[in-house]
């Protein structure tokens, strides 16, 4: 995805270039994309009190641990300054805490 992301917006020549550095990649604020992606998941029926950015986020995050994606990878897809802020999407509680005991004794 990062790659993608590179091939398509040249991020790397737009971080050297100091008149295109500062500029926004898309037109449009967090807040509007916050809006755009609450729109898709609304028409996509999806209602559930995670239905969020936000919830999507820590969905992704889980999820990454829940794959054995090393907390540095993760930690560079969210874009997190440091892993102990990554490592909050690792303490999970629940259900999610019994599908790694399971993964767990499975693997050996």
């Amino acid at each position: 995805m990062l790659l993608d992301l590179e091939r398509r917006f040249q991020l790397r020549a737009r971080q050297s270039d100091p008149a295109l550095r500062l500029r926004r990649l898309w037109p449009w604020s967090r807040v509007t994309a916050w809006r755009l992606v609450k729109q898709v998941m609304t028409d996509a029926s999806v209602s559930t009190p995670a239905s969020s950015p936000k919830g999507l986020r820590h969905t992704f995050g889980v999820s990454a641990f829940q794959a054995r994606v090393p907390p540095h990878l993760v930690q560079r897809w969210l874009g997190h300054a440091t892993l102990r802020t990554t490592s909050i999407y690792g303490d999970v509680l629940g259900d999610e805490e019994r599908q790694f005991a399971r993964q767990m004794w499975r693997h050996k």
